[in-house]
Order: C-alpha cells, then sequence, then structure tokens
C-alpha cells in the first residue's frame, strides 16, 4: 500500500544544512500495522509526518497505492487527507468542544450533510467505547479518553491508512495497554493499515506486524517483530530490548566447566511452548541444566529465550544440539566447554 522510496528531509540550518532523513526505503503493506522506532532525534515522526506531506521531502517518493502524494496539488493533497487520519501525542481537542463536536468537526469541514455528520459520530463513538462521553468537555475527560476522542476523530472520515505519533507516550502503563488493545481491534475489525512512531519497545511488541529501527535519519533495521527481538542487528534495537522485563543470565560470573559447553537456545512460535528439552534430553542422554529463560508474547507470535550448559559425552552433546536444531530452534554455543 505504502511504498517509500529514497526519501530525504533537509533542514536549512547555519552552518550547513541538516539531513533529517537520509535515503530511507520501506514497504508498508496494505492491513498491517507498522513501527517505526528510535531514539529522540532519530527522525521517525519526521518520517510519519512525510506520509501526508505535513512534512514536505526533499526528494525520493512515496506512493500510497498507485498515487505518488510528493507530486500532487495542493487540492489533490487536500483530497488525499480525508483517507489519511492522524494521532497526535497531546490530543489536539477543540477545549470548546464537546466530545461529540470535536468528532464531527473533520466532517463539516468536509460539508457532510447533518444527520450524515450524526451518524457516523454515532458509529465511532462507540467503536471506541465514548458513546456516553458525548456531550462531555475535554476538560471531564481522562488521558486515556480523550486518546480515544482523537482516535474517534481521526476515524470520522473512513480512512484507509492511520498515522499514530507516539499516541501513547503521555499515558500511564495502564491507560496505554487499552489504547493499543483499541488500535489492534481497529486493524482487525476495519482493515486499516497502521504505522505508528514510538520510542517504546513493548508497544512494538504489543502490537506491530512489522518494525523499522531508525539512527540519525537512517533506517538500520528492518523486519518482522519477532525476528528483531530475536536477533537484533542494530545497536539501536539492542539498546531497546534491555530496557525490557527481562530474565538474562550473568555470563561474566559463568562457571566454565570442561564438557560443560553453554548455549543459548532461541524458540520461534509454538515450539516456544513444546518440550523440546525434554525430548532432547531423552534422545541424547545429555543433562541440560537451564541458567535463564523467557518467553515474550508479541503481537502475532510468541517467541523465548532458554540459556542452557550441557554436560554429557561429545557424542551426547552433539546429539542433543543436532535435535534441537531439527525442530527449527536457532542455536548459539556461546561458550564450548
Amino acid at each position: 500500500m505504502i511504498s517509500i522510496q529514497n526519501l530525504y528531509k533537509t533542514y536549512p540550518c547555519e552552518g550547513g544544512d541538516f539531513e533529517a532523513l537520509r535515503n530511507v526505503s520501506i514497504n508498508i503493506q496494505s492491513g498491517e500495522i507498522f513501527g517505526i522506532i528510535g531514539l529522540s532525534g532519530a527522525g521517525k515522526s519526521t518520517l510519519l509526518r512525510t506520509l501526508n506531506r505535513l512534512e514536505e521531502p526533499s526528494s525520493g517518493s512515496i506512493c500510497i497505492g498507485d498515487t505518488d502524494i510528493t507530486r500532487l496539488s495542493t487540492p489533490e493533497l487536500r483530497k488525499l487527507r480525508r483517507r489519511v487520519g492522524m494521532i497526535f501525542q497531546h490530543f489536539n481537542l477543540l477545549t470548546s468542544r464537546t466530545v461529540f463536536q470535536n468528532v464531527a468537526f473533520p466532517l463539516e469541514i468536509e460539508k457532510w450533510e447533518t444527520d450524515a455528520i450524526s451518524k457516523r459520530v454515532t458509529e465511532v463513538l462507540d467503536l471506541v467505547d465514548l458513546s456516553d462521553k458525548a456531550q462531555s468537555y475535554p476538560s471531564q475527560l481522562s488521558g486515556g479518553q480523550k486518546q480515544r476522542v482523537g482516535i474517534a476523530r481521526a476515524l470520522a472520515n473512513n480512512p484507509s491508512l492511520l498515522l499514530c505519533d507516539e499516541a501513547t507516550s503521555a499515558l500511564d502503563p495502564k491507560t496505554t495497554q487499552s489504547i493499543l488493545a483499541l488500535l489492534d481491534e481497529i486493524n482487525r475489525k476495519l482493515g486499516i493499515t497502521i504505522v505508528l512512531v514510538t520510542h517504546e519497545m513493548g508497544v512494538i511488541r504489543q502490537i506491530c506486524h512489522r518494525v523499522a529501527v531508525l539512527e540519525h535519519g537512517q533506517v538500520v533495521e528492518l523486519g518482522a517483530v519477532k525476528d528483531v527481538f530475536m536477533k537484533p542487528q542494530s545497536k539501536t534495537a539492542r539498546e531497546f530490548l534491555c530496557h525490557l522485563p527481562r530474565t538474562t543470565y550473568d555470563f561474566e560470573n559463568l562457571p566454565q566447566e570442561k564438557g560443560k559447553p553453554v548455549a543459548i537456545f532461541a524458540f520461534n512460535g509454538e515450539m516456544a511452548e513444546q518440550p523440546v528439552i525434554s525430548q532432547a534430553i531423552k534422545k541424547s542422554g545429555a543433562e541440560i541444566n537451564i541458567l535463564s529463560g523467557e518467553i515474550d508474547h508479541l503481537h502475532s507470535s510468541r517467541i523465548g529465550n532458554l540459556t542452557v550448559q550441557l554436560k554429557g559425552s561429545p557424542a551426547e552433546i552433539s546429539t542433543a544440539l543436532s535435535f534441537i536444531r531439527s525442530k527449527n530452534v536457532e542455536v548459539d554455543v556461546v561458550w564450548n566447554g
């Protein structure tokens, strides 16, 4: 649905131009939830805002469907934006308008009939579970409720694409979970493509199908969320993963005993919950001592990691490792004993 090719965004600055985006190329599939993550200043919000040309690219192309939006005239761009909803970090609600009136605002601009506005606003308020707050004002709402109004407003025009710019960063953890669950529900029920910018790997873990990692305006890692979690390739991804609650083993104090190699097993999907270790012990006769482990529940799959120490004859250990590899488990021997 979205094809970003060789995208640059340059700002003129004193002493030379600043490249906020450098040669960014990403394809985002229709109907997926795609995450963009990076440290502050990485260019993630700039990239998101080029997708509806709130930021004008310096060069490159952005195709939504068959349309290169970088070539659209102002009237054509206005028409495109009706198909692209946007959710902001700080809600951007009109304080003098009720919830109903806030959601109705984009439809009023498009000169919808009064009855059609009333019907559509009622529909989206029901979808975001705010029907009982229709006549309330923003000052009477919690942060999570304000963001639900923002989501309802973004959905009012029946968009095919929803852009979320740090949509949960101003919310507490419990409210964040409920907003992410709502976005997931919207994606499943309506089939809307969602592009989500965040600096929280937990958000990526819960909701996204694929993710792009940005460093200094460049994509340094791109792939399925499970692949990034299992084998992060970039420094930024590894740093983000380090801050998630995880059980890890202290390799610096590893007891290096002869004949007892240490390995990390990376499980993917259903294998994360299968009795592979007990099967390997029965098959090989080797002993496998679990030093640490974890299972991550991602949006579309599960992954698991076990750090283990093996004991037995070289043939028994080799048989155990071969059996585990045969079950589509990645094996990384970190110390060979």
